[in-house]
């Protein structure tokens, strides 16, 4: 009997994990793809004649990757270059406030003490700490094991001896008031609330477990050689190695679900390909609506468009930045961080002050544009202020998740671009480049990139202590149909998807292996009773 087939739909992280780790427990598996290459929401885009990612910008938790690849024989070192960052993100709230953290905890501890006083430098350490405690507590029976789907489930897992572990978790409280309890600073308030929005919720609606995503970065934050790009282009490459087909420019019609199970898809062409296992690497929303066929409703939880992640207006361009240093990634904070959430969630449209992202991509460990001129940053080291020419930039604010019914026209998109300079202005940065000479992303890009989704990047938004009891599992109500993605658990981000992958496919796996099981047993008690 030959292996059983696995056909992965789509190629971002979950879906290049689950092909491998498919491909690793013995699976025949193809991986069919709509878009021309692989990613997902790791793309890159050209501008100028170079290309800048315009995707996740940020690579953590490389222990994901080190786990995947060493099933499959290799490692990051062996098909990828990365390079760690000494500062892990820059910060500026005007032209005279700006704050370094860095990948060592006594620098970030220090550079805190010199912007805000002693009395934060010691809170910001029992943060670190706190931070640490909830990660330890969550990454082994949270993150790394099926969807938990009730709080007694989690506290199980953790274990009854630890329930004071599983309290400091703190899923009741939000993440701004728990930041309330460190930090009297208002602006380290809304430094460690935007982690809110990697997970594309609210600081204030956002549960306090989400502080763990501090310690995430305080262990480590890398660039990689060739971009974000450059890990979906190794991860094909080992998926290939280990017999892993892969079919692009391919979309899929619908998932065929025939005797009550997942048996394969039909492509847009009307081609139909047979398989044991279907994995959507798909947001879940196209799953809930119908998009990959009438079969599949309710297959996954359907999410409301108020209950969506935020989405993002991008600017990718090619332009001479100067007057402030930026690093890798630097963030300029808005002057009010509730109005401008209030803004985004309540009124439903783009803040008339937005936190601004900048992904400086030429620069980074050693890297940075070539410039005679530099100025004594604010940790005492002479810094390349960009005015060495034209770099890669990507820029980045929030945008409510409307792509679908009420995305923001042009003189919204125009208007947001001067809040956004105005924004970098204050902080003393100048870009020289118009958003015409670059490329623009608004959240009806990303609905038309990602369906179902109304350009929510995030799947469902993390708001609330039951969110992350209901993000879907790897299992769905169709024996043979599984789900992986960041819109599943354990949630967004590159590491946490290509974990949902792992999941899925190890999902597949346990139920092909008891299904034999049974057969075998089927199979010799039906001989013993003859």
């Amino acid at each position: 009997m030959g292996a059983e087939s696995a056909i992965v739909v789509g190629a971002g992280a979950g879906g290049l994990a689950a092909a491998i780790a498919l491909a690793v427990d013995g699976f025949d598996v193809t991986v069919v793809e709509a878009a021309e290459s692989p990613g997902g929401k790791i793309r890159s885009l050209p501008v100028a004649g170079r290309a800048i990612d315009a995707g996740p910008t940020v690579f953590t938790m490389r222990w994901v990757f080190e786990e995947l690849l060493a099933t499959a024989g290799t490692s990051l070192d062996r098909e990828l270059t990365l390079r760690p960052l000494d500062i892990l993100a820059r910060h500026a709230w005007s032209e005279h406030e700006r704050l370094d953290l860095f990948a060592d905890l006594d620098r970030s501890t220090a550079a805190i003490g010199d912007f805000a006083g002693a009395a934060e430098a010691r809170r910001f350490r029992d943060f670190a700490a706190r931070a640490a405690h909830i990660y330890a507590t969550l990454e082994e029976p949270f993150l790394r094991g099926p969807r938990c789907r009730t709080p007694l489930e989690l506290i199980l897992r953790i274990g009854l001896r630890r329930i004071g572990d599983a309290a400091a978790i703190s899923p009741f409280a939000t993440l701004w008031g728990a930041l309330g309890d460190h930090f009297h600073d208002a602006r380290l308030r809304q430094l460690f609330g935007r982690y809110a929005t990697y997970c594309g919720a609210s600081p204030f609606l956002a549960p306090a477990t989400l502080m763990l995503i501090a310690h995430v970065e305080q262990q480590g934050v890398w660039v990689i050689d060739g971009g974000m790009r450059a890990l979906a282009a190794a991860l094909v490459r080992v998926a290939e190695r280990q017999g892993v087909r892969f079919r692009w420019s391919t979309p899929v019609r619908q998932v065929v679900v025939a005797g009550g199970r997942a048996a394969g898809v039909e492509l847009a062409g009307g081609e139909r390909l047979a398989a044991d296992v279907v994995v959507l690497n798909a947001d879940v929303a196209a799953v809930a609506d119908g998009s990959l066929g009438p079969a599949l409703r309710g297959a996954a939880p359907r999410i409301t468009p108020a209950a969506r992640s935020l989405s993002a207006v991008t600017w990718a361009v090619v332009a001479a930045a100067d007057g402030f240093p930026l690093h890798h990634h630097t963030v300029f904070f808005s002057a009010d961080y509730r109005a401008e959430f209030d803004q985004l969630l309540r009124e439903r449209r783009l803040p008339t002050d937005p936190t601004v992202y900048i992904c400086a991509q030429d620069r980074g460990p050693d890297r940075g544009p070539a410039s005679e001129r530099a100025e004594i940053g604010q940790n005492g080291r002479r810094e390349d202020d960009g005015s060495g020419g034209p770099e890669r930039l990507l820029c980045l604010v929030n945008a409510p998740a409307d792509g679908d019914t009420a995305p923001p026209d042009a003189d919204a998109l125009a208007a947001c671009w001067r809040a956004a300079t105005d924004r970098l202005a204050r902080c003393g940065l100048t870009l020289h480049g118009r958003p015409e000479d670059g490329v623009v992303t608004t959240p009806g890009d990303f609905h038309r990139l990602f369906p179902g989704t109304g350009g929510a990047l995030y799947g469902r938004a993390s708001h609330g202590w039951t969110a992350s009891f209901r993000r879907p599992g790897s299992r769905t109500r169709i024996p043979g149909l599984y789900l992986a993605g960041g819109s599943t658990h354990p949630g967004p981000g590159v590491p946490m998807a290509a974990l949902s992958g792992r999941l899925a496919a190890a999902a597949a796996t346990a139920d092909r292996d008891s299904t034999s099981r049974w057969r075998r047993a089927a199979i010799s008690g039906g001989m013993s009773t003859r």
